[in-house]
Order: structure tokens, then sequence, then C-alpha cells
């Protein structure tokens, strides 16, 4: 068994945390991003990794940046043979990266080179992919280009969102994390460069989230399950005499003509650049989620409106 370093903050993490102790390995330390303020009443909230490392009587840091001499000395006294990292949220400069005797390995979410960078789960769903993976990467200095060692593929469904699919992706990635790691302590890990063609996955952004009636139907109906359930797929539409956001939480791709954002019929289906899409759950600002039927009755958005 060796001893670790963990570096990881989200919920995707923790199933690798998890995989790491179940397998026997030592966790000298666990690093993870500093509690940050959140929910209405901005409270200091820990990270999912924090909180499930603690819960195990894990040493826990979160230092802001690792920049600094005081904080590369702190991980190279940990002696670690390996540090994992798992969407730390933080760039590893050289000193980080050659603290650990043997390196330090990265789970990410696609199969590289496709999809590097902070949303690879999203930017596949959103650009229609018909399959992801998780590739298991010897870390260097670039943004996600080291060598890869272990991958798997796996099929995006064709109704299955970002959340969905961000959940079946951390078990792949814990269980190759735990491949990866016996077979880097038996002295066989293979690790291949990354060929050319790399695509990049930018944070998600207020704008990718608003939804553009000039855009193809398929596209549009990509870009909500890409964006499910965080931060969600929004448009704005006058109801009751004022503009409102609304969320759109499931649709379909539907038959239909008109203007782009005209609603055609009493079902909410909206016209799009090309085809239409059939609005099925939403959510208005405030309210629970709901099914297209019960958001028209409060709505009155009726046949022949326009979405803006």
């Amino acid at each position: 068994m060796m001893r670790i370093v963990f570096m990881g903050t989200p919920d995707f993490a923790v199933p690798t945390l998890g995989a790491v102790l179940d397998a026997g390995h030592e966790v000298a330390a666990v690093y993870t991003q500093p509690p940050r303020a959140a929910g209405r009443g901005l409270d200091s909230r820990k990270s999912p990794v924090q909180v499930f490392a603690e819960a195990k009587g894990l040493p826990v840091l979160t230092p802001a940046r690792l920049k600094g001499d005081a904080e590369q000395a702190a991980l190279r006294d940990l002696k670690a043979d390996v540090a994992v990292v798992v969407a730390y949220g933080l760039l590893l400069p050289r000193p980080i990266l050659e603290a650990p005797r043997l390196g330090c390995f990265n789970v990410h979410a696609s199969l590289l080179p496709r999809w590097r960078g902070a949303a690879p789960i999203q930017r596949a769903i959103m650009a229609g992919d018909a399959e992801t993976g998780v590739s298991i990467m010897r870390m260097g200095e670039g943004l996600d280009s080291g060598p890869v060692c272990l991958a798997e593929r796996v099929t995006i469904g064709a109704e299955e969102t970002a959340g969905e699919l961000h959940d079946r992706l951390a078990a792949v990635g814990a269980r190759l994390m735990v491949e990866t790691l016996a077979d880097l302590e038996h002295g066989r890990l293979a690790c291949r460069e990354q060929a050319d063609g790399a695509t990049y996955a930018d944070k998600i952004e207020a704008a990718d989230a608003r939804l553009d009636w000039l855009r193809h139907a398929a596209e549009l109906y990509n870009q909500i399950r890409g964006v499910s359930p965080h931060p969600g797929a929004w448009f704005e539409a006058e109801l009751n005499g004022k503009p409102e956001r609304v969320k759109v939480l499931r649709a379909a791709v539907a038959e239909g003509d008109g203007a782009p954002g005209t609603v055609l019929d009493d079902a909410l289906t909206i016209a799009c650049g090309a085809c239409a899409l059939r609005l099925i759950e939403v959510q208005r600002a405030g309210k629970r989620a709901m099914k297209a039927d019960d958001f028209l009755r409060g709505a009155k958005l009726e046949k022949g409106s326009k979405l803006s």
C-alpha cells in the first residue's frame, strides 16, 4: 500500500477518495478548496470532500493557493508516494507536481484529448456526443495534457442529463484510479502521450444556459440536458405583465414550424430555428418544478405568444 495525498473538492471527487481508502492506502492528508459562502444566508460551507474526509478522521488542509514556499514545503514534508487529484480547482505548480515520489495522477471526466478543461461532462452532452469516458492522467504543467495511463469509454444516454452522467463517471473514475495505483505500486503502469486534436471544455457561464430559439431544436435539447441540474437552461417570457425567467428542466424535440420563439400550441411547444421544442417540465423563479400544463394554468402563456 502507498502513502497518498488526496486533492479534490466537489461531489465528483468523493467516490475516488472513498475507493482509495477502501483499497487500504494511507491518506496522509486531504487538500480541498477553502469553505465558501453559499446559500441565501451566505453561510460558510465546507466542500463535499472536506465533509467526507473529516467524517473519516483524515487531516484536511484548505490553502487558498499553492504557489508559496510554505505551502509547497508543507506538501513535501508529507513524504507522499503519490498525489491523487480529482477536480481540485487549483493549478498545481511544478514544485507541487514534483513533491510526491511517484508523481501526481488525475481523474478527468472525458476521453482525453477531447474536452480538456473545467466542464467536460456538460460540454460533451451540449455538443451531442454519443460517448465520453474517464481518463487517468499523469499530471504535467499543461492543462490536462499529460500522458493517459488508463481510460474507459462510456455511452451517453439519449435522455441523460449532466447530473446523471456525472454520477456514473464519478464511479468509473474511482475504480480506474484504484487500478492505476495498483499498477503503479507493482511497476506495471504504462502511460501514453495524448493524440493531437484536443478540444476544450470551458467553464459553464450564465450565457451558456440561456436558450436561443434561433438555434435548432436538437441543439437546445442537448443544451438543456447539458446544464441540468445546474445552472439550468432558461428563457425569459412576459408572464402576467412582467418579464420573468423560467428554467426548463425537461423537454423533447417536436414537429412544428413558425417564427423562432413562438408558442405553437397549448402544450408549450416552442418554434425554433429548425423544428420545435416541447417543454415538459419547467420552473418559475422561486417556485417548485412543474409540468407544462400546470405552468400554463398560472402563466397564461397562450398560443401565438412570443418568447424573447
